[in-house]
């Protein structure tokens, strides 16, 4: 019987994030659901080529493994396939030895309304319209942008790298900014209100949980000198001094605190990122999010004003 899910972190994954389905969808919109229905049965055995997300939901996974007397994650699979569709999907998962077993199946509907039935801290898809959907519902999710991922199966840390205003903090800040559209201005905001923590962000209950999984290693390493820690947490923002001292004081507050954490004041993020090479990278604002080498698996919030449409 598995664990309560109410006990772990969850990530729900879509299947067109955690595999590469070009072929298959390109087969549906050709030729449509009857023909997408008879590719996968006749190639039902034919395991998907890994996709973006899949080195990060791998590595996530084998936190279980270090941890097996509290198993504190789980990944739950949230598609739209129909369940007899999704029968190449779960062989595919079965194929590559992940440990998934929850899914929902919504025979072409979106599947973002379980979110939270799955408590879910993170619903990571390809899908635009499903992600958009759910944050407008103000549920936590990502868009997986498309991208050749190298996963180094020998590289078993798990590396996520969080922007920070309107991923883990609210988009309070970044309104100040657009609307005065002056960063002198946007640092005495920021400055004046430095003892005062920002609101939570779309993906601060996924920073919260991913901290508590470093609490979990820091036990560990504790009683053995020798245990590799798995996670390493960071924090890539375009902020810098003065006002980088208001997300110390919001991550303190939250009893959090990341592994790296840096203030690039405008600096490219791409410098950091090819250093740091995270397994995901969640930032709200996309044009962050254009990697110039490729190969960094980047994720859209689509949160906050940031992506707010004008008119």
């Amino acid at each position: 019987m598995p664990y309560p899910i109410e006990a772990k972190l969850v990530v729900g994954v879509a299947s067109s994030a955690l595999f590469d389905l070009s072929e298959s969808d390109a087969i549906y919109a050709t030729h449509g659901v009857e023909a997408y229905r008879q590719h996968h049965e006749q190639n039902i055995d034919q395991p998907f080529a890994r996709g973006v997300a899949f080195p990060f939901i791998r590595r996530f996974l084998s936190i279980n493994q270090a941890f097996p007397a509290q198993l504190p994650v789980e990944v739950v699979l949230l598609s739209r396939n129909s369940p007899e569709t999704g029968l190449r999907v779960f062989r595919s998962i079965e194929h590559y030895g992940l440990d998934i077993s929850r899914a929902a199946f919504m025979s072409g509907r979106s599947p973002y309304e379980y979110i939270p039935a799955f408590n879910a801290s993170l619903f990571l898809s390809a899908n635009e319209s499903d992600v958009q959907r759910a944050i407008d519902a103000s549920y936590p999710a990502g868009l997986v942008l498309p991208s050749t991922v190298y996963d180094d199966e020998i590289d078993q840390e798990l590396r996520v790298a969080f922007d920070f205003d309107g991923v883990i903090a609210d988009d309070e800040a970044e309104t100040v900014y657009k609307q005065a559209l002056d960063l002198n201005a946007f640092q005495a905001y920021e400055h004046t209100r430095k003892a005062i923590p920002h609101q939570p962000g779309p993906l601060a209950d996924l920073f919260r949980k991913l901290s508590l999984i470093r609490t979990l290693e820091d036990q560990r390493l504790s009683e053995d000198p020798d245990y590799r820690r798995i996670l390493r947490i960071a924090i890539v923002t375009a902020r810098n001094a003065p006002s980088h001292e208001r997300v110390v004081t919001t991550l303190k507050d939250w009893g959090v605190s990341p592994d790296e954490s840096f203030f690039l004041g405008g600096m490219e993020k791409a410098r950091v990122l090819s250093i740091l090479r995270p397994h995901m990278f969640f930032d709200d604002q996309r044009s962050h999010l254009d990697f110039p080498a490729g190969g960094l698996p980047m994720v859209h919030v689509p949160f906050g004003v940031a992506n707010r449409r004008e008119g």
